[in-house]
């Protein structure tokens, strides 16, 4: 037994006479820590095939353990856990409007989609996994259920579920080797560093998974708890698009959430993606904002409406599709991970180019074929380099304004406030906030006062200005987001600082503490 690593008992016993999925196993792991304080969790065993039964548990502290388990098999010994050596950092967990691993690492996610990737013949999938250990996504959106729809009509090799002698799904019989084989697909991505956002239900079907009563969503999702909770590379995405599920109401969700919260002992991430109308960030079992939207520009309202991680998991895709979401440039792609990332939040990459053999990334992975991804990987280096999270940081404009209205801002306030300009304002519509936004905005963070970031996405400025604490120095450089250039402009500076800027698009200035 490891720190931060998945530890597994196996037993051999007869077949359960009745649920497959849910079984009658439980242990009891007690650990003391070095104060001599005893703490013990109890978790649930599953059924794995051929008369084995497997307990799974997560050791989240190193020290001694002892376990008991019983039920339909039954066994106590103890452990030691050895401290992480690490390379295993923990489950990551959400603080603040950022993410961490329980050993208080940041986690900063560059993630991708690929729905259907464990649902594809073994050579593609392992095609696929090929292209990730080179690429420079650390978090895969993928789904438990096969997708149909467009460009994705292909059978998967296996199915979750046996079926009754009428057809019908028996979720009680799970199917072992499709269990088996997507948990391979788990551990393969959790092997190269890269984190399992599972998606737990869909409405793309084609086999009646979406319609499944709520009796057997919750048997299928307690066998799936059990298996998997105790995997530290997991996040729970209750669905994709959950508001394209029609066989669910918002009451039907929230026993999904209640549920999921009560059976992970582990307390792993967890959100809804949206298709049209966001789910609610609020709720206070969910961790973080998943959301489909390409407002990018809402990033700090969103971060300090609801004090979570927001994660734009669909931003649209890289691609050539002859749908509105599939079409974007490999520019725009990067552009709106710029925009994320230096305002603090984070952005999931997606790719969809025409093929013939209709394999195409954002469904069945494979190769990538953007111009975004080793774009994105740069990106992803700079904000990795930094000393901890982005957190948004409202862009001042003061150095915007002529030097009268500087200056009376400064000495004159009531006269400004007279002004039908302020007044508008202050008394802006969403319609008009969102206007304002799009036309105006750069996307600003900061570290700390160990680093600021400015990103002026499509504007083409000349000249770019950063105001920087007074009492400390720093390095400015800017960087083209596109061409993947770092420059040096100044050092040792402080105070306002003006930057001579080339003029172009995906222009960026960084500034770090010497």
């Amino acid at each position: 037994m490891r720190q931060y690593e998945m530890f597994e008992l196996q037993f051999q016993g007869e077949e359960p006479a009745g649920s497959q999925a849910v079984v009658d196993v439980t242990a009891e792991f007690s650990h003391t820590d070095a104060d001599g304080k005893q703490t013990v969790k109890t978790v649930k065993g599953f059924y794995a095939g051929k008369g084995i039964y497997k307990v799974r548990f997560y050791p989240s502290e190193a020290g001694a353990y002892t376990w008991k388990v019983k039920g339909l098999v039954s066994g106590e010994g103890s452990e030691d856990c050895a401290p992480s050596d690490g390379s295993a950092k923990g489950i990551v967990k959400a603080v603040g409007t950022h993410f961490e691993y329980e050993n208080g690492e940041v986690f900063k996610p560059f993630g991708t989609t690929i729905y259907a990737m464990n649902h594809q013949e073994e050579e593609l999938r392992q095609t696929t996994f090929a292209t990730l250990k080179t690429a420079p996504f650390n978090k895969v959106r993928h789904c438990v259920f096969p997708k149909h729809y467009d460009y994705n009509h292909n059978e998967p090799p296996y199915y979750a579920f046996e079926k009754d002698a009428d057809g019908n799904w028996a979720v009680n019989r799970p199917c072992f080797d499709f269990w088996d084989h997507f948990e391979e697909g788990i551990f393969a991505l959790a092997d190269m560093g890269i984190q399992s956002d599972l998606i737990l239900f869909h409405p793309y079907d084609n086999w009646g998974f979406a319609t499944l009563s709520m009796e057997d969503n919750l048997v299928y999702l307690d066998y799936l708890l059990r298996r998997f909770s105790a995997i530290p590379e997991m996040w729970w995405s209750m669905a994709n698009e959950y508001d394209l599920c029609m066989a669910k109401t918002m009451e039907d969700w929230y026993a999904i959430e209640d549920f999921i919260v009560a059976n992970d002992p582990y307390g792993h991430l967890l959100s809804n993606h949206n298709c049209f109308g966001f789910y609610d960030f609020k709720r206070p079992h969910i961790t973080h904002q998943c959301v489909q939207t390409i407002l990018v520009e809402k990033s700090g309202e969103w971060q300090k409406e609801f004090g979570k991680p927001l994660v734009y998991d669909e931003c649209c895709y890289e691609g050539n599709l002859p749908l509105t979401w599939g079409n974007i440039s490999g520019f725009e792609m990067v552009n709106r991970f710029w925009k994320a990332v230096a305002s603090g939040a984070y952005a999931t990459h997606g790719e969809v180019f025409l093929s013939d053999d209709e394999v195409l990334w954002w469904a069945k992975g494979g190769v990538l074929k953007g111009e975004s991804p080793k774009r994105i990987a740069f990106l992803r280096k700079i904000a990795e380099e930094l000393p901890g999270a982005i957190e948004y940081m409202e862009e001042d404009k003061l150095w915007m304004l002529p030097a009268k209205y500087r200056e009376m801002i400064a000495n004159h306030p009531e006269e400004l406030e007279k002004s039908p300009s302020v007044q508008f304002f202050k008394n802006q519509s969403d319609a008009d906030k969102i206007v304002s936004q799009i036309k105006d905005q750069n996307y600003c963070g900061h570290v700390g006062e160990e680093a600021y970031i400015v990103y002026y996405g499509n504007h083409c400025n000349g000249i770019g200005h950063v105001t920087l604490p007074e009492d400390k120095k720093y390095r400015i450089e800017v960087i083209d987001a596109w061409e993947m250039t770092r420059e040096t402009a100044a050092e040792n500076v402080s105070g306002e600082v003006e930057v001579k800027l080339p003029g172009r698009v995906g222009i960026a200035i960084l500034a770090t503490r010497m």
